[in-house]
């Protein structure tokens, strides 16, 4: 039996992703849109899936409803080969949805946030974490269950002798309560991207919102959209620009594969530069499919089309 590598913890939903809308919608009146699918959504599993199929051993601790959506996203996190033995199913629980509204390279989202909320820090197996050597938290603003014990669930992860990382993604009410300066010192790696970084630090430009939580952090991977990926580790500073795609289906979930690319390579012990680059190219191969787990089919389809699109030879194992 393979004991997992990777644990990750967060939210579990399904997506249900529009697309082709006519027209923008307006209360009181109905658009129509030509194209609609239902993928697994949140985060945490669209890492945790991604990871998976570019053969890390992950396993996977939430919640989720007796419901149709739940028997949904177990059953596509197990056809991804994550392992779901720390996922809990609630009676009485309605599992997360997301209804998301594309254009272009733009969408609106609307989260129901149903069994997510129940998450606690009591269901993380820290006691028994054999073989854990990672831990990767998402989306803690749509975790209710979380927020309060975020910095004691890093301090546990760290004394159990795990690396860490950490992507709080946009926080809906807009109130940023994460207080970084107790919590990032417990953590390896900080993954947001420009806006959230903005939001969280209350700046205007990147330089000033990483100046701001440089005394805090150990490593910082900022996602920069089409303009790649900035790393900085202490006094080393690592651009790395993006990969152009050979054609764009939709950015969903694009984050999650560039924190899904960064964190194997991580744990393989690469430089931040490799990391970087790879967490851009997983980003970039994201967005050739639709949805967040649409280009991660298995380990073969991965490396063709990454040798297709880009010339790349990649190795996953």
């Amino acid at each position: 039996m393979v004991t997992p590598k990777l644990l990750v913890v967060g939210e579990l939903n399904v997506d249900l992703i529009i697309n082709k809308i006519q027209a923008f919608p307006q209360v009181g009146k109905e658009t129509i849109a030509d194209e609609m699918d239902m993928c697994l959504g949140s985060s945490s599993a669209i890492m945790a899936a991604n990871s998976a199929a570019m053969g890390v051993d992950t396993s996977f601790c939430g919640v989720v409803g007796k419901d149709y959506f739940g028997d949904f996203i177990l059953r596509e996190l197990e056809r991804k080969s994550v392992s779901c033995g720390h996922v809990k199913r609630l009676n009485g629980e309605k599992t997360g949805c997301t209804l998301i509204l594309n254009y272009g390279q733009d969408r609106a989202n609307v989260t129901y946030q149903g069994a997510m909320n129940a998450l606690t820090l009591s269901d993380i197996p820290f006691e028994n974490n054999a073989g854990y050597r990672h831990l990767h938290v998402s989306s803690v603003f749509l975790q209710k269950g979380l927020q309060n014990d975020i910095v004691q669930i890093f301090e546990n992860a760290r004394a159990a002798g795990m690396t860490t990382s950490l992507d709080l993604q946009w926080d809906p009410t807009e109130q940023w309560a994460f207080d970084y300066a107790r919590c990032l010192p417990y953590v390896d790696v900080f993954m947001p991207n420009e806006s959230e970084l903005r939001a969280l630090t209350r700046t205007d430009t990147i330089s000033s919102g990483i100046e701001k939580i440089r005394p805090y952090m150990n490593t910082i991977a900022l996602k920069m959209g089409r303009n790649g990926s900035l790393g900085i580790c202490g006094e080393q500073q690592i651009a790395v620009p993006a990969f152009d795609g050979p054609h764009f289906v939709d950015a969903i979930g694009a984050g999650d594969s560039f924190n899904a690319g960064f964190i194997r390579k991580y744990m393989a012990g690469a430089s931040l530069e490799e990391c970087l680059r790879e967490g851009n190219l997983m980003g970039s191969l994201n967005t050739t499919a639709a949805g967040g787990t649409g280009a991660f089919c298995s380990h073969h389809k991965i490396s063709e089309n990454i040798k297709e699109f880009w010339g790349i030879e990649l190795s996953l194992s």
